[in-house]
């Protein structure tokens, strides 16, 4: 097998302006998919906010070629508990995208345990699958599993989180939003909410993958370059999680009285948040500003309820694409490191009217 064997860290990041609303992105640098003409790729094509990295093919990877994936076995491995609806709506979209393409589809979940991923796709590996399609836990790891699927020439997807290296050698793609643009369009969103002024909390996701990392430093860059009258005088993470994030805001109030706005790095925190707001007598929404990220229907509704002022949805719906850049790639198609989704944006402007089509 003939592997590039390129070891880099990604960027998505650098170079990559994506400015979005409503679903409206401005495409990166290296343009958008055209599509093929089918139903199938134009549904991935509108999900495609741009594309950048290094290039991928068939012969540098190692796989063989395969003109349709309709027949095939999908292997899908789930990092999380799907007890939150980003992991619900991931999950779901593969489901749905694997019947209506006519492929198989084996999941495994790895319930936030390492270990367990890593024997998840090594069992998916043993089940003859044709294309395996990630949500890595951690941004690195995952080696041994992902080594063991390039051996057997068997194409690996990469979604919502990157790893830290291995482009086409032992994964294809990456697929995922902007983390960081996030990061810089909620300290926008936060600077319109407080009028420019706030002491910030920050509740931080799980430690170890780059949505943390690059979540909060966009957020950061951000408030530095536009909005100095934002002090950022708390960090501590939530680890995505409601119950923690209203624990940890509950003793971020407590220490630090003074704060008047939380940026959380998912929706759940930011539910947790505003339960320890109201604990604290304090009004969420009004005496603490919050904005997060990730696009859930009860976090919008919360916006329609007063109790969020903004979130930038993470859009979880990889279904299509993934499947798509799959076939395309199998069938000989040269495909982009990166693969970048498209995300929107709710206020109180637009809540009302597009809760329905949050997830």
């Amino acid at each position: 097998m003939t592997h590039s064997f390129r070891s880099r860290a990604l960027a998505i990041g650098a170079g990559l302006a994506l400015t979005c609303s409503l679903g409206a992105c401005a495409k990166s640098e290296e343009g958008t998919s055209s599509g093929t003409g089918s139903s199938d790729s134009a549904a991935a094509a509108q999900q495609l906010a741009g594309q950048k990295g290094g290039d991928c093919t068939l012969d540098q990877y190692g796989a063989k070629k395969m003109d349709s994936l309709k027949g095939a076995t999908v292997g899908f491995s789930q990092s999380e508990k799907e007890a939150n609806p980003f992991r619900i709506a991931e999950t779901q979209s593969m489901k749905d995208e694997a019947e209506k393409r006519g492929v198989k589809l084996e999941t495994t979940n790895a319930n936030s345990q390492l270990p367990k991923q890593i024997a998840d796709i090594k069992t998916l590996i043993a089940k003859g699958v044709d294309v395996l399609i990630v949500a890595p836990l951690n941004s690195s790891g995952l080696e041994p599993a992902f080594n063991a699927a390039a051996a057997k020439g068997i194409p690996v997807i990469t979604v919502d989180r990157e790893l830290d290296a291995g482009f086409c050698e032992n994964w294809v793609t990456f697929i995922g939003s902007d983390f960081l643009e996030q990061g810089h369009r909620a300290a926008k969103a936060m600077d319109a909410a407080t009028g420019g002024k706030a002491n910030v909390a920050i509740l931080l996701g799980s430690s170890g993958n780059n949505v943390t990392t690059n979540r909060t430093k966009g957020f950061v860059d951000e408030i530095k370059a536009s909005a100095p009258g934002l002090k950022v005088v708390a960090q501590q993470t939530g680890d995505f999680a409601r119950d923690k994030g209203q624990s940890v805001t509950e003793q971020l109030l407590q220490a630090n009285p003074d704060i008047d706005a939380i940026y959380a790095e998912n929706d759940e925190m930011a539910l947790g948040a505003v339960t320890a707001i109201t604990g604290a007598g304090k009004t969420p929404g009004k005496d603490v500003k919050i904005v997060s990220v990730d696009g859930t229907r009860n976090a919008v509704q919360a916006i329609v309820d007063g109790k969020l002022n903004a979130v930038i949805e993470s859009n979880p719906r990889f279904g299509p694409l993934a499947f798509d850049t799959a076939e395309k790639f199998l069938s000989g198609t040269t495909v982009k490191e990166n693969l970048i989704i498209k995300d929107r944006e709710y206020d109180s402007k637009n809540a009302k009217d597009e809760v329905d089509s949050a997830y």
